[in-house]
């Protein structure tokens, strides 16, 4: 019970410790400066009867007006202090900048320090003896109240009681007197006791706020846990209470379900079929069952689906999108689609195959019309359109007479929109060469450097239209990678123009390039808006774009991301994105380095 006891505790312990390292320094800096905050109101209440009495005290004939000066600037000096306290009772995110509201209060504990200081370095040389150890114990109750005061923050405390030590060696140490120099050399030493009792203050406070966001921390851990558990109990229950009902559920299913579903045994013999198998195939249950699979597909398929069958039963995984030729009963031939699935026994046995397929014949009929119709539409609307930019190039640029104002804005128009037009052309063609599988790629080894800064050249009047400038810091000349000259050309350009699109006016496109781990990645950064949650999962589709207002003012066909990630997989390169810290997004794309080459760090320069 013991052993249970301590081990329990040595847990415990750790836990706590661990807890207590990854508690957020910002939590506990607010504390810190909550906690002096609190104890400003006391020494705003001290300062003002100390002052009072010591102006009382030191209040001689010809000293009066300094006497009386000296209030007036502990009373401005205290009514600032108050106004801060308010000010920060009154803020509703003082937490949130915590670090500006410590250093205001340091500067009022310096000031406030600093007002003794000067009454020091006026008052003790010029009074009595009486008077002299008088204020030699007001000061020093006021440096020795300054460490309760401000133990949350030694730093705050050594400018509070610097401010009051400093002037009073100074004065003790000039007076003349043997007995006060001396005393003069035992104040610093005095002083640097002070603040080490503060430090040692303030890591007590520090400890104290970290265990307590750690015990805080691990009562809500805690209190999570318990709850998930009972949320498992919960559907654990539910879950025992359904189980009787799974097989009619399934049974009725499968029976009902609008595609065809076999059941196979482990042999890829039929068991069973369902009705839509009946209506898709034209055999009856009867007929099916007891066959091979080979009986429902043309046979020169036959070694492609032994080939996926053996797959399936090694790595015991669902095999998806499997498109396979199928004969019906009247001998007419239809491409199916299916979707195989193992039943694996907790054991590792299968038990059956289950597979769902659907009749796509129409479908890739209808998808190859649409990409011929496409194909031919784009190269027909190509051939004029080029002649109608080029016409009206040659009337912007004034070679056949200067236009009318009205005439060469319209014409602008109509050549941007064109140029627009001819894009979303050239971006449907190749998204149909792609996947066609009629795109050809001629791979070199070229220097990623070079051609990041080439792309920077090629795209700055594009930025500059934008109010946009591009930033590159230089890369590791050694980065040298096996790609398309073109195509990577295209891939840096659709990315810059899209950072250049989204990018608020007179921002800045930063392109970055690190090497590690044998690969080499191209960074693009922008400050836009951001990419919406709902719209991640299909960024990189066709004709995808974010719904708003901003997307839509910019333009854009939705086709260059899906090109872009083509034509980086095509070269055995990968491509992402992540948000940016502070706002805005990164686009990313990386290659394997032809030649491996050490990290480097970034060189001078911008673009």
């Amino acid at each position: 019970m013991a052993d249970f006891s301590a081990s329990t505790t040595a847990e415990l312990a750790a836990a706590t410790r661990g807890a207590s390292e990854s508690v957020d320094p910002r939590k506990v800096l607010a504390d810190r400066v909550d906690q002096l905050y609190s104890q400003l109101p006391l020494g705003i209440a001290g300062t003002i009867v100390v002052g009072t009495v010591a102006s009382y005290e030191l209040r001689q004939g010809r000293f009066q007006e300094l006497v009386a000066g000296w209030g007036m600037l502990v009373f401005l000096i205290t009514a600032a202090r108050l106004g801060l306290y308010l000010g920060y009772r009154r803020s509703a995110n003082h937490a949130a900048n915590a670090q500006q509201w410590l250093r205001w209060l340091g500067i009022g504990a310096l000031a406030s320090g600093a007002t003794w200081g000067i009454a020091a370095a006026i008052f003790f040389p010029s009074h009595a003896d009486e008077q002299q150890v008088f204020l030699a114990l007001i000061l020093t109750g006021v440096l020795s109240g300054g460490i309760p005061m401000y133990a949350a923050s030694w730093p705050m405390f050594a400018a509070y009681a610097g401010g009051i030590a400093l002037p009073f060696t100074y004065v003790l140490a000039t007076f003349g007197n043997r007995l006060f120099t001396e005393i003069a050399l035992l104040v610093p030493a005095f002083y640097a006791v002070s603040v080490g009792i503060a430090w040692r203050l303030n890591q007590v406070f520090d400890a104290g706020y970290r265990l307590r966001h750690a015990y805080g921390r691990l009562t809500e851990d805690h209190t999570s846990l318990n709850r998930r558990l009972q949320q498992q109990l919960h559907e654990l229950d539910e879950a025992r209470r359904q189980v009787d009902a799974s097989g009619r559920k399934l049974t009725l299913f499968a029976e009902r379900s609008p595609i065809a579903v076999i059941e196979f045994d482990p042999d890829a013999r039929i068991q069973q079929v369902n009705r839509a198998t009946e209506l898709l195939f034209g055999y009856t249950p009867s007929e099916l069952v007891g066959l091979t699979a080979h009986k429902l597909i043309l046979q020169k398929f036959h070694g492609e689906f032994d080939a996926s069958w053996r797959r399936i039963m090694e790595t015991r995984e669902p095999l998806s999108g499997l498109k396979l030729r199928n004969p019906r009963r009247d001998g007419i031939a239809i491409v199916c689609e299916w979707t195989v699935t193992p039943l694996v026994s907790p054991g590792g046995e299968i038990v059956s195959v289950i597979a769902q397929g659907r009749d796509i014949t129409q479908q890739l009929e209808a998808e190859r019309l649409k990409k011929e119709f496409t194909s031919t539409l784009s190269h027909e609307l190509r051939t004029p359109l080029t002649s109608i930019i080029g016409s009206l190039q040659l009337i912007n640029s004034g070679v056949l007479g200067e236009p009318d104002k009205d005439v060469s804005e319209l014409t602008m128009v109509a050549e941007r929109n064109a140029q627009r037009l001819l894009d979303l052309i050239n971006d449907i063609l190749d998204i149909e060469k792609i996947e066609s599988g009629k795109l050809s790629l001629v791979p070199e080894v070229l220097s990623l450097e070079e051609l990041v800064r080439e792309s920077l050249v090629l795209n700055r009047a594009f930025g500059e239209r934008f109010k946009v400038r591009f930033e590159f810091p230089g890369g590791p000349a050694a980065a040298r990678v096996n790609v398309d000259r073109k195509r990577i050309l295209q891939v840096l350009t659709n990315l810059l123009s899209n950072a250049a699109k989204f990018s608020p006016e007179g921002g800045t496109v930063e392109v970055s390039m690190t090497v590690g781990g044998g690969r080499v990645r191209v960074g693009v950064h922008d400050r836009g808006p951001g990419i919406p949650e709902s719209f991640r999962a299909r960024i990189f589709s066709r004709f995808a774009q974010a719904d708003s207002a901003f997307t839509r003012q910019k333009g854009g066909t939705g086709l260059g991301l899906a090109i872009c990630k083509h034509m980086v997989e095509m070269m055995e390169g990968t491509i992402g994105f992540e948000d940016r810290e502070g706002g805005g997004t990164t686009f990313w794309f990386e290659f394997p380095l032809d030649t491996p080459v050490a990290p480097a760090a970034a060189a001078p320069g911008a673009t």
